[in-house]
């Protein structure tokens, strides 16, 4: 019987994350339960742990039985989890230039793995892709991860793919709403867990309060203790920069790449089994038609093969494999066959879902579908029925907005869309107001026309009880402000979970426990309240009891009396009675909502009137002097607009509209 020994590092940045028992390595060996106890939470080793582990370590290995499961040695797949913002995609461009993945020559834009024009603009990864790097001779792929919770569906899905993660923590802020999230899923799925304190270059990092608050993290989430015994490296993603201290870094990413090979456990497969691969993700491509991502979990996957691709409940369909890719630095490269325990990509297959199998065509056995949590959030979509309908847009029938939200569901786990009251209206649900924002902008893009509605929470009725989303809200604020955003907490029926002090900038860290509802529009009140100078964080928590009416918007909307262009003169009466988002010489419709009342209410001006030309000298131009309008974006108008009003979407314009059904109601 072989001997196995198991390493420990006296350091609390050294730990190695256990994998689960079948794994080989110096972390494989699983200490007896009578022998475990909680780590104290400043992380340090505890000598007579050390000792009774090497005790365990020297005496036999009951063995677990013959299995005809192997493991990869040479392959390694993990997942770049963290908070929006934390630092993820740029660590990534560091170590895809570090693996020598471009030229020496090669000109290499920031955020590589953000190549969506969206995730530029935004700033955010909303996709996650595949690339990998080769270190030692053992290739490494990874998987960049959204950060934001309205994305979560993509971290979900995934996970299903990888047998650890790099949660990236933010060396200042710490561990936030969505690393609680992500983490969540990689503990369930029982992946190892390596911990990388990012930007410990900024001068007000703590990387000590983040590493003791990121493990008591990992025990409210009922962490086993093979996992709360992570391993820890301090590292500069943007430098390019890595250490097992955050005072002694080396001058490359060498210590993560070496906790990777590590502390990552080998995939466990079944070479001689029969053909198993779950689809986690697809892409379309013009020339190659739908393509198929997803790890081999067992057999062996050829070029030219003939394959079934079944679920669980539904009946199996024949595919052939058309072309095979696996992805080798930062391209798909094509390849003949692929073993198990590698991530590829598969084509020919038009109609393969994400979720489905693709297996053996004679013995082969679908493997669990991916499930993710519902979403929260519902918003109608439309088509455009204003005066101004096809000036813009290309698709503007109810049939194209059918066909795209469709569309949208094959790779969109977490978002639904279901048919409304009538034939030209459909209700689509995510996981929050960005998730169908970034479908919607998408849409818009690609040339369609449409109207949609206000957003509205999903709720629940259980045991006769109307139930409603909550979420966990984060804002970090500067003292002096502080008062002003509890009080625009409380209104919303926010309750005060936490307050403690964020970091010597003088901020404070506030998190609420708040209806989703409240969350609608609360963002740019924040903004105002603040001064432009909070920071809001939310995340999913569970569904609660109904909290009761909220405060709707203070302020009602100024609406077009007439269809016409608008004139300076108009425009200079008008502002006296609010803030407008038009400008001389724009065309505007009855209906149209152009600026928002200072009052309670909404009023009809006419903003298209000319000044009356009695005679000549009274007709003399007069030097008019117009405040700037107010710019709205698609997401400050989403939040804006209340029931019995409208968001119209086209390729070049978004406008808000009085919703005319409701309207003719009243």
């Amino acid at each position: 019987m072989q001997m196995q020994t198991l390493t420990l590092r006296g350091v609390p940045s050294a730990r190695c994350a256990a994998p689960p028992p079948a794994s080989s390595g110096p972390c494989a060996l699983r200490v007896p339960r009578s022998l475990r106890r909680r780590r104290p939470r400043s992380l340090r080793a505890s000598a007579s742990l050390e000792q009774k582990v090497k005790e365990v370590a020297g005496s036999p290995v009951p063995s677990a039985g013959k299995s005809s499961q192997a493991t990869r040695r040479d392959v390694r797949n993990i997942a770049i989890v963290a908070h929006v913002d934390h630092g993820k995609t740029t660590l990534v461009d560091s170590m895809l230039r570090q693996a020598k993945v471009f030229r020496d020559n090669q000109v290499v834009q920031e955020r590589i793995m953000d190549s969506n024009d969206l995730e530029r603009e935004r700033g955010i990864t909303i996709l996650s892709k595949n690339t990998s790097i080769t270190y030692k001779g053992t290739k490494i792929n990874i998987i960049d991860t959204p950060g934001h919770s309205d994305f979560g569906g993509e971290v979900e899905r995934v996970l299903n793919m990888v047998e650890g993660v790099l949660l990236v923590v933010d060396s200042v802020e710490g561990p936030m709403p969505q690393t609680r999230f992500v983490l969540k899923k990689a503990l369930e799925f029982g992946h190892a867990v390596v911990v990388v304190v990012n930007k410990i270059d900024r001068p007000t990092a703590r990387p000590e309060f983040v590493v003791n608050s990121t493990f008591e993290l990992f025990i409210e989430l009922n962490a086993t203790d093979e996992q709360c015994d992570f391993q820890t490296v301090y590292a500069s993603g943007i430098k390019g920069k890595a250490g097992l201290s955050p005072e002694n870094l080396a001058d490359d990413l060498g210590p993560l790449f070496e906790a990777i090979l590590r502390c990552i456990p080998e995939p466990r497969i079944e070479k001689d089994g029969a053909l198993q691969m779950l689809v986690s993700n697809t892409e379309y491509d013009e020339h190659k038609g739908r393509i198929a991502i997803g790890r081999l979990h067992a057999g062996e996957l050829q070029r030219g093969m003939e394959v079934k691709v079944c679920t669980p409940d539904d009946a199996c369909r024949v595919g052939k494999v058309s072309e095979l890719f696996v992805y080798q630095n930062f391209s798909r490269v094509p390849v003949e066959s692929v073993s198990a325990g590698d991530i590829c990509a598969v084509c020919g297959m038009n109609d393969i879902m994400i979720g489905e199998t693709i297996a053996d065509k004679i013995t082969g056995t679908p493997l669990p579908t991916i499930k993710v949590e519902e979403p929260t959030v519902r918003m109608s979509f439309s088509i455009n029925t204003s005066p101004f309908v096809g000036r813009e847009g290309k698709y503007v029938t109810s049939r194209n907005l059918r066909d795209r939200l469709y569309r949208e569901l094959e790779r969109n786990l977490a978002m639904k869309v279901e048919d409304g009251e009538t034939a030209d209206t459909f209700l689509v649900s995510g996981r929050g107001t960005l998730h169908l924002t970034i479908l919607i902008e998408n849409m818009r893009r690609e040339g369609y026309e449409f109207m949609i509605g206000p957003p509205k929470v999903i709720n629940k009725t259980v045991d006769g009880k109307l139930l409603e989303p909550y979420e966990i809200a984060a804002v970090e604020v500067p003292e002096e402000h502080m008062g002003s955003v509890v009080e625009l907490l409380g209104k919303r029926r926010g309750q005060m979970v936490n307050m403690e002090a964020s970091g010597p900038e003088g901020t404070t860290l506030l998190k609420y426990k708040i209806p989703t509802r409240g969350l609608i529009g609360l963002r740019n009140a924040i903004l105002t309240a603040s001064r432009g100078r909070a920071i809001l964080n939310t995340i999913f928590d569970s569904y609660g009891s109904w909290a009761g009416d909220l405060s709707s918007r203070d302020q009602g909307s100024l609406v077009a009396f007439e269809d016409g262009s608008t004139t300076s003169y108009a425009l200079l009466n008008a502002q006296e009675r609010g803030l407008l988002f038009v400008q001389p010489g724009q065309d505007v419709y009855k209906g149209q909502i152009v600026g928002i009342h200072q009052r309670p209410g909404d009023l009809a001006i006419n903003v298209c009137k000319k000044k009356a030309a009695t005679n000549v000298r009274s007709n003399k131009e007069t030097t008019v002097v117009l405040d700037e309008p107010l710019s709205y974006s698609l997401d400050d108008c989403i939040e804006f607009i209340q029931e019995d009003e409208l968001v119209e979407v086209t390729p070049s314009s978004i406008r808000m509209c009085k919703n005319p059904k409701i309207s003719k109601k009243k």
